[in-house]
């Protein structure tokens, strides 16, 4: 028999179990960085250093956590569910976890990029992974951080947009929806088919046919998984 479709949208409450920094919540780190500085083209031509440094450093958050029970709950999944993942977030935990179907929006924190030619990426070694002024692509530009800045295209939206209009199950799990264009997958989502949301806060979708699980990720996923058993 066809497994059905679960598509899941995972957002910064997703790793904030595994200790990654979230960006928008208070003490976060939009509280301590201005996102014009260290989030956007303009302020990496302005002080490129400033913005490497910003990365190099959660890369090396990154590399210092694991997965927690929620990123491999939705890999667990994948026995009873064709599950494809949809993350804002430019961790690699899912993939860790073991999930083996993630589009990444907002790029990927262990990848870097040619400044001059967007289709040259590179995975990062973990054992020097810091990004530095003069390290360059094969072409000769400077590398930056494998990141979708504000003001940037997000290349793989397309593609998230059909996935999300084919789910036979959709879910949220610890994202805010104010961010756009990921938010609006939502619109993508057919009539039909059942929406769930993970996170312990209220969470303004504009729908009313949502399910709420007022949770964390991991005990989320878990009370996820029994509904769906």
């Amino acid at each position: 028999m066809k497994k059905k479709k679960l598509v899941v949208l995972t957002g910064a409450g997703m790793s904030a179990e595994s200790g990654i920094s979230t960006f928008r919540d208070s003490g976060g780190l939009w509280d301590k960085y201005p996102v014009e500085q260290v989030a956007t083209p303009e302020g990496f031509r302005a002080n490129p250093e400033l913005v490497l440094n910003f990365y190099n450093v959660r890369r090396r958050e990154l590399l210092g956590t694991k997965p927690n029970a929620g990123h491999y709950g939705l890999a667990d999944m994948e026995k009873d569910f064709d599950v494809h993942i949809i993350t804002q977030n430019i961790d690699n935990l899912h993939e860790q976890a073991g999930s083996s179907s993630v589009i990444h929006l907002h790029g990927e924190l262990m990848k870097s990029r040619s400044t001059g030619d967007e289709s040259l990426i590179y995975d990062i070694d973990p054992e020097n992974c810091d990004i530095k002024l003069g390290d360059k692509c094969e072409k000769g530009y400077q590398l930056r951080p494998h990141i979708v800045w504000f003001g940037e295209m997000v290349p793989m939206m397309a593609k998230a947009e059909t996935i999300t209009h084919s789910a036979d199950i959709f879910v949220i799990i610890g994202t805010s929806m104010n961010v756009y264009p990921a938010a609006g997958l939502l619109n993508d989502v057919k009539s039909n088919v059942p929406v769930y949301l993970i996170d312990p806060k209220d969470v303004a979708t504009g729908r009313y046919d949502i399910h709420h699980i007022k949770m964390g990720a991991s005990e989320g996923v878990k009370e996820l998984k029994r509904l769906l058993s």
